[in-house]
């Protein structure tokens, strides 16, 4: 897929990312939050995480948001921007304060995970298609974007129903589902993900989510038949790694024309095809320190390896490397790998792909002490 943009004009980057960030107190030590007695402060939020690794990696981003006009919104703002991201068009909200969360130091997984959200009515949940910039947001080749913001509010739900709406011109339009059901209560947070999803080019989808949001139980291939429409659909499948399905070319999508199965053999007119993975990738062995922040991680190494017009299986594998930076470092962000190495990584083959095994300070190593790291 070649990604185009809105021009060349000045303002142009390569992705625009929005949604709400947060000041995240992560824990000094493991326990309950009611046992912990310290917590250091970092920044968080789906959206600004995939700006800041994107801009650690060398791509030019803007983060579009609204924080409160407040000391942790000033953090937000310092700290993004210090990856070199552009926070220009973040707004201050004077009425609304900036959302905060604490979480426990262990796997969001498990059974003793606990995160505390502070961010009902947060400046970011007033966002909407007449308080942001839609200019700015819409200038940048691509546009990424998540289910949380729909959850926030009806006027943040009305903004993501604009910037995904077909229009000539638009970005390419990245949305990773996230479905966040504590977000959504009883509300009808499913389908208005599958609707996004639908309106979106590039879609990221965790196997389980989909069974969890649309009771999805046939695998990737379920996944892709319930969102025929984006042009690359990447569905993550936890510990076993993640499989990439390519929309085929309007003509064979046409009723009535012929179709070409995976293996190129021609199909009866108007016969279903099963659809078929264009590229896999098994995820890679690490030394996990913690869970969070490791999908925002994989679509930013995906994005990046995008931009650069890499093989979809490479951006599957630079998806999979960005991961295991941030499964190794204890916050939400984690600095990517250096990209030649990651280059180096990314085209091994298959045997010694699935020998590599990666742990913490593995990004600081070059790349002669990273492949010492693969396993016999």
């Amino acid at each position: 897929m070649t990604v185009t943009g809105t021009g060349n004009a000045p303002d142009v980057v390569d992705v625009v990312a929005l949604g709400e960030s947060m000041v995240t107190f992560l824990p000094s030590r493991p326990g309950r939050l009611a046992d912990v007695p310290a917590f250091h402060r970092s920044i968080g939020g789906a959206e600004s995480n995939v700006a800041c690794a994107l801009a650690a990696a060398g791509h030019t981003t803007r983060w579009v948001s609204r924080v409160g006009a407040d000391g942790f919104g000033d953090h937000l703002v310092e700290a993004i921007g210090a990856y070199g991201v552009d926070v220009s068009y973040v707004r201050r909200d004077p009425a609304r304060p900036t959302g905060v969360y604490f979480r426990t130091a262990g796997d969001r997984a498990g059974d003793t995970h606990e995160v505390a959200y502070y961010r009902a009515g947060s400046a970011a949940s007033a966002m909407s298609p007449a308080g942001v910039d839609l200019d700015a947001v819409r200038a940048g080749r691509v546009l990424h974007l998540s289910g949380i913001t729909a959850a926030l509010s009806p006027d943040c739900l009305a903004l993501m129903r604009e910037l995904t709406a077909p229009r000539p011109g638009r970005p390419l339009i990245s949305f990773d589902v996230n479905h966040r059901p504590g977000l959504w209560g009883e509300a009808y947070g499913p389908e208005v993900l599958l609707e996004l999803a639908r309106r979106a080019d590039i879609v990221f989808v965790g196997e389980d989510e989909a069974e969890e949001a649309w009771g999805l139980t046939g695998g990737p291939t379920a996944v892709r038949r319930a969102l025929p429409e984006p042009e690359v659909l990447v569905v993550k499948q936890g510990g076993s790694g993640a499989v990439a399905f390519l929309r085929p070319p309007a003509g064979d999508r046409a009723v009535g024309a012929a179709r070409a199965g995976a293996d190129g053999t021609p199909q009866s007119p108007g016969c279903e095809t099963t659809p078929r993975p264009a590229a896999t990738a098994p995820a890679l062995k690490v030394d996990v320190v913690a869970t969070t922040g490791a999908g925002d991680a994989f679509a930013a190494g995906f994005l990046s390896a995008t931009l650069r017009g890499l093989p979809l299986t490479a951006r599957l594998r630079h998806g999979h490397l960005a991961a295991a930076a941030t499964l190794t470092t204890p916050g939400d962000l984690a600095p990517p790998p250096p990209r030649p190495l990651a280059d180096r990584l990314a085209a091994l083959d298959d045997p010694a792909w699935g020998r590599l095994r990666l742990g913490p300070g593995w990004t600081d190593a070059d790349a002669e002490a990273a492949e010492e790291a693969r396993t016999p």
